[in-house]
């Protein structure tokens, strides 16, 4: 049992004495290598800030990178949502356009309903930027024929002159050989709505030949197509008069007229299938038919005067052979009855 005690003693001294050299190696050892490791430290410390510096700078970018990426598939998804709500909302703007039109056009179906009317898209317009003569896309199919009067906008636009089995040419009233026969709404005073290709640039009609007697037509009156057209349909609104003056002969009177259709922008249009009955064509008729009676009298004129001297001669040859005065007087009497023949 001494002996296990004087061990344990041995060793415990050993062990302190090792701890106490290994303490002093230590203190010696640091003291030795210190300057060495303040140099490697001022050396090596820049080096390991610039790596820490361009990691993070690699690591940020690559972050930056990645978040770059998705925002430009963010923003090409964003594009493609505003591309179709821009295509949707423009389809929703000329729907609302069209929407407005054929209200319109509606509206006036409805004020003009005594008439058998149809609708109809223009195709096609002649040069220039005003609608002076178009192309719609319903003809004799449609019972569309020449003489329809055409009406857009607010009132009448022009008159078809031309069909085919699907299509109809129209020339409107702005036109330079467009004359419409038309009256003022209040005193049914008549004129004539002149086309003027040149005048509608400056968004209005030639009113002329207004017969004003008692000075009771006034600028803003209602223009309207007369009664007495021969085939305009009466009372389609054509505008109001924005102008009035007397002319030369103190007479009658010019001016201009706003139209109540826009000649600028025709899309749709209403044609009339009902057409104006001209009531004066039987007069027209008994005042030919009066008027070729002078000539069939004097085509027959000729030829009895031909008969009356071809019984004049030969009166004058009986005369030549000794007839008596009684067959002289005779053969005088003959062309009077040829004449009447």
């Amino acid at each position: 049992m001494n002996q296990n005690q004087k061990k344990g003693k041995t060793t415990l001294v050993i062990l302190t004495i090792l701890c106490i050299v290994l303490i002093a190696v230590s203190v010696v050892s640091s003291s030795a290598t210190a300057p060495v490791t303040g140099i490697t430290g001022y050396v090596i410390t820049p080096i390991q800030k610039g790596m820490n510096v361009l990691g993070s700078f690699l690591s940020g970018f690559s972050t930056n990178m990645t978040d770059a990426a998705s925002l430009r598939e963010e923003n090409a998804r964003l594009q493609a949502q505003v591309d179709t709500l821009t295509e949707e909302n423009s389809k929703l703007v000329l729907n609302k356009e069209e929407l407005d039109r054929l209200q319109k056009l509606l509206s006036l179906k409805e004020q003009y309903s005594d008439y058998d009317t149809v609708g109809a898209r223009v195709i096609s317009k002649g040069a220039g930027n005003w609608f002076s003569s178009f192309t719609i896309d319903k003809g004799s199919k449609d019972g569309i024929s020449v003489d329809c009067n055409v009406m857009a906008g607010a009132g009448l636009c022009g008159i078809v002159t031309a069909v085919g089995p699907n299509w109809a040419r129209v020339r409107s009233i702005i036109d330079d050989n467009s004359n419409v026969s038309a009256m003022i709404s209040t005193t049914s005073d008549t004129c004539i709505i002149a086309g003027n290709l040149q005048l509608i640039d400056e968004g209005t009609l030639s009113l002329v030949k207004l017969t004003d007697d008692n000075n009771h037509v006034h600028v803003g009156d209602k223009v309207v197509t007369s009664s007495i057209s021969e085939k305009f349909l009466p009372g389609i609104l054509i505008g109001y008069i924005s102008e009035l003056n007397n002319d030369s002969n103190n007479l009658t009177k010019s001016g201009t007229v706003n139209p109540a259709v826009d000649f600028r922008h025709l899309q749709e249009v209403l044609v009339i299938r009902t057409k104006k009955v001209y009531v004066a064509e039987d007069a027209d008729a008994s005042a030919e038919e009066m008027t070729e009676a002078p000539d069939t009298t004097k085509l027959t004129a000729p030829r009895a005067e031909d008969a009356a001297a071809a019984q004049e001669n030969a009166a004058q040859a009986e005369q030549q052979g000794d007839e008596g005065q009684g067959e002289e007087q005779q053969a005088q009497e003959a062309p009077g009855e040829g004449g009447a023949e």
